[in-house]
Parts: structure tokens; C-alpha cells; sequence
């Protein structure tokens, strides 16, 4: 494993990057979530079994303008926005075909991203860990609502005492047990410190444009329009913590998603919402063996 940056748009971006015994036609690109304290970080635990495995692909781990080591200007991010960065990434840093791997609600970056790079053969594949339920992610926010929460709540003095509270470590293991993790036990000192180094104030920005709901919009359209092969994993007790598809269970889940897609299939594995992180060896096992058929 090594660790770089890049520039992008004047910022430094940061990306760890883990290689492979052999030539590969395409590499892996990750897309962690965004939450408090959250970073390229959550993919390492996959990233060390992947290696430690010998699989032969190799991982590029970027961490997304505003968390882990990249720079964290004090802006209102856009799926956009990081979608933008990911395709300089991709284009000048990685400089071949790739498979993305995606956790959560930042399948909407992805989507954006095969946008921006239809018509190349820069992606491969998609792999979509744990994707939002399907009334969710194709379900806009209301005009102005992510503007009027970013102006009047996160961006203020409320907002940073909230963050300041949320990155406690009881907070964090009272949220990670709630709505996360299948089991308990499997929220470990390794998950909590992850989050807490992370969980700097200018960490702040960026969740909280995630959480005023700046990533929400319809994506019907471009689900159905992804041509690459998609492969979605939910956990077996997949849960929302959103109010609109919180009380869809995890079969309903993977069946919206795969009536939509042209050409997807999935699985329901062990787990709840963060299968790279709690079921990690079947999560890679299974990737690997749908890479191996691509």
C-alpha cells in the first residue's frame, strides 16, 4: 500500500493505493460514504483483505474533497461536485479502465460519474454496497430545502455545536449500533477511532451538505440508463435511516433495483449497512468471483 495526492481545481487530494501481483485490464476505484469522521479510511479494512488475498486487481482509495486528509474548504458539496473530482481521478491519476465500488447514498456521485464518462471505456462496472432504498433515491428534495438548512442550521453556530456533539465517541457508537451495524460486537475500537481522528470541525462541511440533502434528486433516469454491469449487495437486515424507505425490507430493496437495471444482478448478505466494514470476507469474496466474469 502507498499513500499520494494530486491536485484538483487548486485543492489537495489525497488517495491510498494498493497493488497487484499481475497485469489487470482495470483497477478498483472506491467511493466511501460521508458521515462524521468518515474517510477513504472505511474501505480499509476490505482493502487489507483484498490484498491479503491476492486477488488481482488493484485498488485506488481516494478520499472525496472535504474528508480524510484532502483539503476541506468551507463550501456546500454537490454529488457534482465529487463526481467532477473522481473523473480528473480516474482520467489522470489512474489512467485505465476501472470498476467502481460504492457504499451508500454516494451511488449518486456514481451516477453522476458514468454521466460525465459516457461514451469511454473508463468504467467497467459498478459494485454498490448497501445503495439507498429505492423511494429515496428517486425521490427529489424540496426546492430550497438543502440551501435553507445549509444557511440556517449546519452553517452556523447550531450546526457546529451539533457536529461537536455527533463526534463524541458515545454518539458515535449509540448511531453505528442504531443504524448501521447487524451486530453490535462487530462495532470495534478499530471503526470508533476511525471516525473520531476523522471527525475534525472542517470534517463538518462536507457531512453536513450530505445531510441538507444537496445529493437528493430523481435518478430513475440515469439507473436505467447505466449500461456497464452492476452488481448490488444489500445486507440481510438492510435498514433506512431515512423516513422514506426506512420500512422497506431488504428483499424489496434489492428487487427495486434490479427491475431498473438493464443490466444488474445482486445478492442479500450477512449484514446491515456497512457490509465492506461488518461482512468484509464475503463481501470481497463475492466481488472478486463477479470480477472474475466481467
Amino acid at each position: 500500500m502507498y499513500f499520494n495526492t494530486y491536485e484538483w481545481q487548486g485543492y489537495r487530494c489525497t488517495y491510498d493505493g494498493y497493488t497487484a501481483e499481475q497485469a489487470s485490464p482495470f483497477a478498483l476505484v472506491t467511493i466511501h460514504p460521508v458521515g462524521v469522521g468518515l474517510s477513504r479510511h472505511f474501505w480499509d479494512r476490505f482493502c487489507q483483505h483484498w490484498q491479503k488475498q491476492g486477488h488481482p486487481f488493484p485498488i485506488y482509495n481516494p478520499d472525496l474533497l472535504g474528508c480524510g486528509d484532502s483539503d476541506r474548504p468551507r463550501v456546500a458539496y454537490h454529488s457534482a461536485d465529487w463526481a467532477a473530482q473522481l473523473q480528473h481521478f480516474i482520467t489522470a491519476i489512474v489512467q485505465q479502465p476501472v470498476v467502481l465500488l460504492v457504499q451508500g447514498a454516494l451511488f449518486s456521485v456514481a451516477l453522476d460519474l458514468v454521466e460525465r464518462l459516457q461514451g469511454h471505456d473508463s468504467i467497467q462496472g459498478l459494485v454498490l454496497a448497501g445503495p439507498p432504498g429505492w423511494s429515496l433515491i428517486t425521490q427529489a428534495a424540496k426546492a430550497n430545502q438543502p440551501r435553507l438548512l445549509w444557511n440556517l442550521l449546519f452553517d452556523t453556530p447550531i450546526g457546529n455545536a451539533f457536529f461537536r456533539y455527533a463526534r463524541r465517541e458515545q454518539f458515535l457508537h449509540s448511531f453505528s449500533k442504531r443504524q448501521l451495524f447487524a451486530s453490535e460486537k462487530d462495532i470495534d475500537p478499530q471503526w470508533l477511532k476511525m471516525l473520531q481522528q476523522g471527525a475534525d470541525m472542517d470534517n463538518r462541511y462536507a457531512v453536513f451538505s450530505f445531510l441538507a440533502g444537496f445529493w437528493r434528486q430523481d435518478y430513475t433516469a440515469q439507473i436505467e440508463a447505466i449500461q456497464q454491469p452492476t452488481l448490488v449487495l444489500f445486507g440481510e437486515q438492510a435498514s433506512g435511516i431515512d423516513r422514506v424507505s426506512r420500512s422497506d425490507a431488504a428483499p424489496k430493496r434489492l428487487e427495486d433495483y434490479l427491475e431498473h437495471l438493464s443490466h444488474g444482478e445482486g445478492r442479500l448478505i450477512p449484514g446491515r449497512n456497512v457490509l465492506p466494514y461488518e461482512s468484509t470476507g464475503i463481501f470481497s469474496d463475492i466481488v472478486n468471483d463477479w470480477l472474475m466474469n466481467l
